[in-house]
């Protein structure tokens, strides 16, 4: 007779509200006990789960932790204390070691358990909105690279998610908005262009604005389209990507018809013009473009962990 284990364990996790309560720490004591018991075996005596003192859970840590994370490819860091610190983990191992000796698990099948533990954390990573850091001592171009360092590590966590392009997108598009007091139309960073007939990702008068990450032949044709249609092609790209697209524009022999810019530059350098160059102006600018931000992307995806504090 089958235990249904995926079952079982999410009966576990909503019946117990063992995530109830912060998830750093629990999720901690989830990987190290399931880790725990693939190496000694179940049933467990949660008092041998206790440090000398009896005052935390001795298999807490952070480099524990990070080694179980590792083993499934996943280099972000869960708790600076691996939960060592955090209340009620005691409590927790105590209620997950109770979980495990009903259910008697075989090898196999704590194995399923501890990928179940680390699907919970990368859903936890995922829920985290990104952060942009305002600090002064950094020049603004600094600011917006750090907020794209972000989304390129959760994009490289997250394998086959184009995180990068889509807040690059909404981020061009949310500073458009307010440049033009709302005159822009926006989409989603997964609509094609061709399926809903736009010339590019946005038309502002007689210029199609074109925002990728990694400008490649595709976007050229758009842009030599723009241009027999009477457009003005404006490409947006970051980093390699604009001496890639201007080689490109060469070989499509429209390297003197197309502007590409450097995105990152771009909204950084707005930054300084919409709070017309007043350090006073400029944090109010910048939060009403993280506002648009945060609006466009609970309008039109459906990852809101994309949104920015």
């Amino acid at each position: 007779m089958t235990k249904n284990i995926k079952k079982r364990f999410d009966e576990f996790i909503e019946s117990s509200k063992f995530l109830g309560k912060g998830s750093k720490g629990p999720l901690c004591v989830g990987l190290t006990v399931t880790r725990y018991a693939l190496k000694n075996g179940v049933p467990l005596n949660p008092d041998s789960l206790l440090t000398e003192k009896g005052g935390q859970v001795s298999t807490l840590g952070k480099s524990q932790v990070q080694s179980i994370l590792a083993d499934h490819g996943i280099t972000q860091v869960l708790a600076e204390e691996g939960g060592r610190t955090s209340r009620g983990s005691i409590g927790n191992m105590q209620v997950f070691v109770a979980f495990l000796n009903e259910l008697d698990p075989s090898p196999e099948e704590l194995k399923m358990i501890e990928s179940f533990w680390v699907e919970l954390v990368k859903a936890f990573f995922s829920s985290k909105p990104l952060k942009l850091h305002l600090d002064p001592s950094k020049s603004m171009s600094m600011v917006v690279r750090d907020l794209l360092q972000q989304a390129k590590r959760r994009q490289k966590e997250s394998q086959g998610t184009m995180i990068v392009g889509t807040i690059l997108q909404h981020l061009v598009g949310a500073k458009l908005d307010i440049l033009t007091d709302g005159a822009v139309e926006h989409h989603g960073a997964n609509v094609a262009d061709e399926q809903s007939g736009r010339t590019g990702d946005f038309l502002l008068g007689d210029v199609s604005i074109h925002v990728t990450t990694f400008p490649g032949e595709a976007v050229m044709r758009k842009c030599r389209q723009n241009l027999e249609a009477g457009l003005r092609p404006l490409l947006m790209t970051i980093g390699r990507g604009v001496q890639i697209a201007e080689g490109l524009s060469e070989q499509f022999e429209i390297a003197e018809r197309v502007d590409i810019y450097d995105a990152e530059r771009f909204l950084s350098g707005n930054f300084y013009e919409l709070g017309k160059f007043a350090e006073a102006e400029r944090e109010p600018v910048i939060r009403r473009i993280i506002e648009k931000y945060n609006a466009l992307i609970r309008l039109y995806e459906t990852d809101q962990s994309l949104r920015i504090e």
